[in-house]
């Protein structure tokens, strides 16, 4: 299934939050649902993204904590 360009599958997701880049798909710790990093501010650890794949009416962009983002194996 093409899910649209950089192809986020599992093999994307943030191992940790250090090694996060724009486009990679994570998980929140309270959610299941998937997301997209659309910025990253290093110094004040945090992050801009939205859910993936995009709503029909488009994903609105939200700020998070980088503490947040679910360790994925």
């Amino acid at each position: 299934m093409y899910l649209g360009e950089g192809q986020l599958t599992p093999q994307n997701f943030c191992r940790n939050p250090m090694d996060l880049h724009q486009g990679d798909c994570i998980q929140l710790l309270k959610s299941e649902d998937l997301f997209q990093v659309i910025g990253i501010d290093d110094e004040h650890e945090r992050c801009w993204v939205r859910r993936w794949p995009l709503l029909p009416k488009g994903s609105p962009v939200f700020e998070i904590s980088m503490q947040q983002i679910a360790q994925t194996s």
